[in-house]
């Protein structure tokens, strides 16, 4: 990943799940970390995380917890906060759930809002790429996203989507991508 921004110039960040991997990011000196949605549902590991962050100014964003579950999601950042953390962000990925939709992860807006009426200085990320699932439905979700008032996306892109390693159908190729920005209305 060092040899990839090296050869970008571009930040780079990834997933922790548990105190080690923390301490091996903080080590080689990525950018950013995230806490994926798997780990957030466990507040034991997001306080091991937290310990292990304690005393650095990394940006961090947890995403949502899998199940809708506000608590959770705000228990996570408020661990992250009592840790000195103050660049947070909150990545809303939707949440599982029985039956047809069709969504992956189905939005349900209302959790996300909910959060950022309790941590309004919290930045709010919406992960469209989760959420659709698939690609045909990014620019929707994306939209949506901005119209509820987000600070920004998380994106999947790959040069050859279909060709990616893992949820090749939710990506897009970087120009795709860049045209899917330009279409995003600011409306606010």
């Amino acid at each position: 990943m060092i040899a990839a921004r090296e050869a970008s110039g571009l930040p780079v960040m990834t997933e922790v799940a548990n105190a080690e991997h923390v301490e091996q990011c903080l080590k080689h000196g990525l950018d950013a970390l995230w806490i994926g949605a798997r780990t957030t549902v466990n507040p034991f590991t997001v306080q091991e995380i937290a310990d292990a962050l304690r005393g650095t100014d990394m940006p961090i964003f947890i995403k949502n917890p899998v199940n809708p579950d506000l608590s959770l999601w705000l228990g996570a950042i408020e661990r992250l906060l009592r840790a000195g953390i103050t660049q947070l962000a909150a990545v809303h990925r939707g949440f599982s759930h029985l039956g047809d939709s069709i969504y992956r992860n189905k939005p349900m807006w209302e959790i996300p809002i909910a959060l950022r009426t309790t941590y309004p200085n919290v930045t709010l990320i919406s992960d469209p790429s989760h959420i659709c699932g698939r690609r045909d439905l990014l620019q929707r979700v994306a939209q949506k996203a901005m119209d509820l008032g987000f600070d920004g996306w998380m994106i999947e892109s790959h040069p050859e989507p279909d060709k990616a390693l893992s949820d090749a159908a939710q990506q897009i190729t970087p120009h795709a991508l860049e045209e899917m920005l330009n279409q995003i209305e600011i409306r606010q």
